[in-house]
């Protein structure tokens, strides 16, 4: 995995709970929707949020480049939580509500949700990166420990699986990259109202 976390710290702004609590209000739903790519429930997904937010409260300096540093810091202690047995059971069980919807959720949406589940967590989490994170494939890269164009060739054949998998379905909508702004829409929408309850 190598560089350790605190290299990313370089400027000597102390973060203050204001500077945290926006960052917190930006990123939360991003990062939560993360955790379940990597195969959290919603529950974990939000304890490793708060775990990575109380850690970042008690650093003395902020990270040069937060955003990044979020995602660094949520997938280690995903990957930690995952070492557990029990949890993986879990998780294994769970595999199949990848994503919660909601009642209000239409069917379109749900397809969208559907069919980003249905392909494997290696093509998922790129994705995820790269469309909800505007991660560059480098960035993916080094965050993942493969080369960029390993990353490129996951999200070129996981978006490949999601065209498949869409035309195959009942509804008609023209690309699958509404498919995938679609369920962003959606998924950030319900992570935000569960974060703000």
């Amino acid at each position: 995995m190598g560089r350790c976390l605190n290299s990313e710290l370089m400027s000597h702004v102390t973060p203050t709970a204001d500077w945290c609590a926006a960052l917190y209000e930006a990123q939360a739903p991003a990062l939560l929707l993360y955790g379940r790519a990597l195969g959290l429930s919603h529950a974990e997904a939000e304890d490793v949020l708060h775990e990575v937010f109380q850690a970042l409260l008690r650093v003395s300096e902020q990270p040069t480049s937060p955003n990044r540093y979020l995602v660094r810091a949520f997938r280690y202690r995903a990957i930690n939580r995952h070492r557990s047995l029990w949890r993986r059971l879990t998780n294994e069980i769970h595999a199949q509500r990848w994503f919660e919807t909601t009642p209000e959720t239409e069917e379109r949406e749900r397809r969208a949700m559907d069919c980003l589940a249905g392909i494997p967590a290696d093509q998922r989490e790129v994705i995820v990166l790269r469309f909800w994170h505007d991660h560059t494939f480098e960035e993916i890269g080094a965050l993942l420990g493969i080369s960029p164009h390993t990353a490129a060739g996951r999200y070129r054949y996981g978006l490949n699986k999601l065209r498949i998998a869409w035309q195959q379905s009942d509804f008609d909508l023209p690309t699958y990259e509404r498919t995938l702004a679609t369920a962003k829409t959606s998924i950030l929408a319900s992570a935000s109202s569960v974060t703000d309850a």
